[in-house]
């Protein structure tokens, strides 16, 4: 079992680089379940829509996670009451729309359960991620309720990534931080057989400061004209990880970064 994760959309760029290349990266890799985190997939590079979330669906992807930015497109909150497929981070102040936590059972009748949970270190204020994330563990377990758990961890600094990726490790497949959109240099699997990197890095123009226009990025750091933030429209890298699975165990026998087209693949 073979599942490949991709970090955060950025902007139509990265939106076009999944569209016109996934499917074949899907056969070309052997991937048999694609988890995408789509929080900054709209046009302006904050939230998603229904409208993107059909065409992720429609070119291979199997589950969509989110961020911070969920509710950034209004008009996503009707949808993902609806669509089992999209999660918002389970740790956000309830009542909330959606859902942070699904099994997801593949045509082969094995059972994967995504897991999306946001950190609590200068992100926007939400529940706390380690007690959600032990009440859960208490709840589920790996090889009973699902035969993959994959974690999708929303979180600014990389020592809060590392926790969640050793408290869980033994009990996930894969934990795989996002947000920050650069991917690191870190894959590996955990002691306890538990797949992990810090982050995936972003599917976007990485000729930017994390997916959005250079120049008026700087211009905003140097306090001079700038406008509010928005996209850049260069030749995107899909950027994320690839986890060979173990079906008897749940747990990771493998690990390796994934990166594909753009500047960072030609570097």
């Amino acid at each position: 079992m073979r599942i490949l994760f991709l970090g955060d959309v950025v902007g139509t760029s990265g939106c076009s680089k999944i569209m016109n290349n996934l499917l074949n990266q899907i056969k070309k890799n052997n991937i048999d379940f694609v988890i995408v985190n789509g929080e900054n997939a709209a046009e302006a590079g904050v939230g998603l829509t229904k409208e993107i979330c059909q065409d992720f669906f429609n070119c291979g992807v199997n589950v969509i996670t989110t961020g911070n930015h969920v509710w950034d497109q209004k008009d996503i909150m009707d949808f993902i009451d609806k669509e089992n497929r999209l999660l918002r981070p389970k740790n956000l102040f309830e009542p909330s729309p959606g859902k942070g936590f699904e099994v997801y059972k593949t045509e082969q009748n094995i059972k994967i359960g995504v897991l999306n949970l946001m950190g609590n270190v200068f992100m926007k204020k939400c529940d706390d991620v380690f007690e959600i994330s032990k009440n859960f563990l208490k709840k589920y377990k790996l090889k009973e309720d699902y035969d993959f758990l994959i974690v999708d961890f929303h979180g600014e600094i990389t020592s809060e990534k590392n926790a969640i990726g050793h408290f869980f490790d033994g009990k996930a497949t894969l934990v795989i931080g996002t947000h920050t959109h650069i991917p690191t240099n870190d894959a590996r699997v955990l002691k306890k057989g538990t797949a992990y990197q810090t982050d995936a890095g972003m599917c976007g123009d990485y000729d930017s400061v994390i997916g959005m226009n250079k120049d008026n990025s700087l211009n905003r750091f140097m306090k001079k004209d700038s406008v509010k933030h928005y996209p850049s429209k260069g030749d995107a890298t899909l950027c994320g990880v690839i986890v060979d699975c173990n079906i008897e165990t749940g747990l990771a026998n493998k690990i390796e970064s994934y990166i594909f087209g753009g500047q960072l693949n030609s570097a």
